[in-house]
């Protein structure tokens, strides 16, 4: 598996709040913000069932589809 990059616009007050709460868990806020994908992900797949990497690839293809 192959590691991607991701970039993203925080304001200055969350990021700060962000960075407190990865201290207080001694994470580093990259590590934070991966716990907390890994969180919104656990729960949105017990509500709508497992996401699998197929289905991940047929809505970028019909997004991709869509926005031609």
């Amino acid at each position: 598996m192959s590691v991607k990059s991701l970039s993203i616009r925080i304001g200055e007050e969350m990021l700060a709040k962000l960075h407190y709460i990865a201290d207080y868990e001694e994470r580093s806020a990259n590590g934070q913000v991966i716990i907390l994908i890994r969180k919104c992900i656990d729960e949105f797949e017990k509500e709508h069932g497992e996401i699998t990497y197929g289905n991940v690839q047929q809505k970028q293809l019909a997004d991709d589809l869509h926005n031609s």
